[in-house]
């Protein structure tokens, strides 16, 4: 099993929640500064920000290996589009670090979105 650290469609409500059925909620989550999220249109992708001092807000998922490689794929993995990465959480019950998903292509042209990303229904 893998701690992971989800922060845009992939939460609950989110419109790609689908790919997290049958694994476990652990709860709510925050990196530590040095992270932001950045629009990609639908969904957004986090990157680091030196400069940052807030963190990003998400959700921690406890996931089995064949959801972690369906997730994999899904966000590009193999493409370039993300790497999956160890993050270091703020002090939280359930983990002080996991595993979570860096956009890794440029950032011209694109959005600042803040440390938060909104999903419809989200709980």
């Amino acid at each position: 099993m893998t701690t992971l650290f989800i922060y845009g469609t992939l939460k609950r409500g989110g419109s790609n929640h689908v790919f997290l059925s049958g694994q476990s909620y652990l709860g709510p989550a925050r990196t530590t500064p040095g992270f932001t999220l950045y629009s990609l249109g639908d969904y957004p992708g986090m990157v680091r920000l030196p400069g940052d001092t807030t963190g990003v807000t998400g959700e921690l998922w406890s996931v089995d290996d064949t959801c972690l490689a369906e997730l994999d794929r899904l966000e590009g993995l193999d493409e370039g589009l993300y790497e999956r990465v160890e993050v270091i959480l703020t002090p939280n019950l359930h983990a002080a670090s996991a595993q979570t998903y860096l956009y890794l292509r440029s950032l011209g042209g694109l959005s600042p979105a803040g440390d938060t990303w909104p999903v419809d229904g989200n709980l």
